[in-house]
């Protein structure tokens, strides 16, 4: 189809782009930050040209034009020596990167496929982990098409849309090529997907040259999950809980774990019952990576810039295009993930004072941030900042993380410990180790975890977990080499692969309840009567007309239509920074009396819908909508008005 050709044209002219600015790095190396730079490309051309026509195909195709200058230009200034060939190092490498890949990535592929508008009897059905964040995702790459950039909130118009956008601006390129909206979802987040299990396991290896602990440094990445199985085995003979109460412990023996598999968010990993259990170690790939798909993207790129970073720094010499190419990658991130970009800060400041210390370089830093400045600035400036400093929820003080939310619920130590498990543990008596490498890898990852430990950056605290996770992607490296020195140690005893056998179950069991688990859940986000509403709004209606309805997050007009409407839900504009009491008052009394048109007038409402919801939530009388507004749209439970009096 149109757009897989049209991505693939992006990620040829990528590793094209990295194979001539650096022929000298191993051929994987080249190929997977190809690869990543062709994504990074056909987010943000499509999307300049948009701040100067619209989104559109038009756009796209100048941003053809746009990619051929680029590749030009990198052919124009290319380093001159010959690529390095593919080679026994590279099958390898290639070997070691695949064994973690492919089944993480099909894995994600699957769950994506159950979780991302699965068609059923005409309903869309998705899963436990993409129940509450999808439809906001959904919202923004159905409104974004054909929009002229900057973009609005299409569930809080006129505002501007300052959330991190291109992930979802990518899946719109998508539909403008007639894609489908659950394939322009799914097709970019599968490849997304692999690309961060291979630049995890890529990186790991070159900081690690013991295989063994690249592989265990990854699943203990990305099947995480801490302690928290302890709690349904604790006492399981006697039921302690009941349903919404306790719930982890209801029931008796294997009844928990059917509780586990078959409750909402009863995982011993991310537990709903926070104030019980403060249980918040979320799996990477089944919390963060599927549903969080501004998180999925941050990573495509945050693991590259890591990686040249990394190998900048091992280096007393260094390559200006390799420096180049970092600064134009983690310019480019505040748009793609705000936190991924923050961490990289983070990191790169400290070890920037590593180099300066040990080499007193100078001249690449100051390469790598003016590129990287001026690239993120203005992106900083004209919507990170303002949507920030327009709200005062964002940046405050906060000790603890979620732990001191309130008030310390477990000890600190013990939080970490139950909720990181085994590694966090390791973790500790590797610090007292005297290795270099380690210690070099820990002043950059600390530097991520102390301001998350201190400060709030947004409303929601539990989303400081964006940088917690990128500290612990640094330490599970030699935490990893550390648990392998233990092992090797211990040869001499005959129990020694028991104990590695207990080890893994404790590593590994919470992680593979939670993956389990979603892989069991199936929920109706979109019913059959919902899915014919929002071909008909797409089909009569245009695209900046705007719908008053309830504030329910799950809504055909705006999720699937990608229509306008007056106001969406607090549970994703609030921690956006915004304040919608005024909104809300206005639609619960327009619903209450819907003969007040000033309410109308002022919001500038073209259409009008009546679902269960509004009927429900506001008390609205059908009836009186019937008496009193041209009804244009019907269906046994659905209705939709011309906002104008008879």
């Amino acid at each position: 189809m149109l757009a897989v050709l049209y991505f693939i044209l992006f990620e040829i002219c990528g590793v094209l782009i990295v194979q001539y600015v650096l022929p000298k790095k191993p051929f994987i190396y080249r190929l997977w930050l190809g690869m990543v730079f062709g994504i990074l490309l056909i987010m943000w051309l499509p999307a300049l040209a948009a701040f100067f026509i619209s989104f559109s195909t038009e756009g796209h195709i100048i941003a053809l034009f746009i990619l051929a200058a680029f590749t030009f230009t990198a052919y124009k200034l290319r380093d001159n020596t010959s690529p390095l060939p593919f080679d026994n190092g590279d099958i390898e490498k290639l070997k070691t990167v695949l064994i973690i890949a492919i089944p993480l990535s099909i894995l994600c592929a699957y769950l994506l496929h159950t979780h991302v508008l699965r068609p059923v009897g005409g309903a869309l059905h998705v899963g436990q982990s993409t129940y509450g964040d999808l439809p906001l995702h959904l919202s923004i790459a159905t409104s974004l098409k054909n929009a002229k950039f900057p973009a609005a909130y299409n569930i809080f118009p006129p505002e501007k849309l300052s959330y991190p956008f291109l992930m979802d601006s990518l899946s719109t390129s998508f539909l403008l090529f007639s894609s489908s909206l659950r394939f322009s979802i799914i097709f970019p987040a599968v490849i997304m997907a692999f690309l961060v299990f291979s630049g995890f396991v890529l990186f790991a290896m070159r900081i690690s040259n013991d295989k063994r602990a690249v592989l265990l440094a990854a699943l203990l990445l990305f099947i995480n999950g801490g302690l928290g199985f302890l709690y349904p085995l604790d006492m399981a003979g006697v039921s302690l809980g009941e349903q919404g109460s306790n719930e982890l412990q209801n029931g008796i023996w294997f009844e928990r774990l059917s509780t586990i598999l078959n409750g909402f968010y009863q995982t011993p990993a991310n537990h709903a019952e926070f104030s019980r259990y403060n249980l918040r170690w979320s799996n990477i790939i089944v919390d963060m990576l599927i549903p969080q798909r501004t998180f999925l993207a941050g990573w495509t790129f945050l693991f590259p810039c890591m990686y040249l970073l990394y190998d900048f720094m091992s280096e007393d010499s260094y390559d200006i295009r390799q420096i180049v190419l970092l600064g134009i990658i983690s310019g480019a991130m505040p748009l793609i993930h705000t936190h991924s970009f923050l961490a990289l800060v983070l990191l790169s400041f400290a070890w920037l004072i590593v180099d300066l210390v040990k080499r007193k370089r100078i001249k690449p830093w100051l390469i790598y941030v003016f590129v990287a400045g001026v690239l993120s600035i203005p992106q900083l400036f004209a919507f990170t900042f303002e949507q920030s400093s327009s709200s005062g929820h964002f940046l405050s003080f906060q000790f603890n993380w979620v732990n001191g939310d309130g008030g310390m619920k477990d000890y600190y130590l013990w939080f970490y410990i139950k909720n990181i498990g085994l590694p966090f543990i390791f973790l500790i008596l590797s610090l007292f180790e005297k290795n270099n490498k380690w210690r070099f890898i820990y002043i950059g990852a600390f530097a991520v975890f102390l301001p998350a430990e201190f400060i709030r950056f947004q409303p929601n605290i539990y989303d400081n977990n964006k940088l917690f996770y990128v500290w612990y992607a640094l330490c599970v490296i030699p935490i990893s080499e550390y648990i392998f020195s233990i092992y090797d140690s211990l040869k001499k005893f005959r129990s020694r692969k028991v104990l590695a056998v207990l080890c893994t179950l404790i590593f590994f069991l919470t992680g593979t309840l939670s993956i389990a688990r979603e892989i069991n859940s199936d929920y109706m986000m979109f019913s059959s009567e919902d899915v014919e509403l929002s071909k008909w709004v797409i089909d009569n209606t245009e695209k900046d007309d705007t719908f008053i309805c309830g504030t329910q997050h799950i809504n055909p007009v705006s999720n699937l239509a990608g229509r306008n409407i007056v106001c969406g839900p607090a549970s994703w504009l609030y921690y956006h920074g915004f304040n919608i009491s005024e909104r809300e008052m206005d639609i619960y009394a327009f619903y209450v009396q819907p003969e007040n048109h000033k309410i109308l007038d002022k919001y500038g409402v073209d259409y009008i819908f009546l679902s269960p919801h509004e009927i429900a939530r506001y008390d609205a009388d059908l009836e009186t909508f019937d008496s009193l507004y041209n009804k244009v749209y019907s269906s046994s439970s659905i209705s939709v008005y011309e906002a104008k009096n008879d």
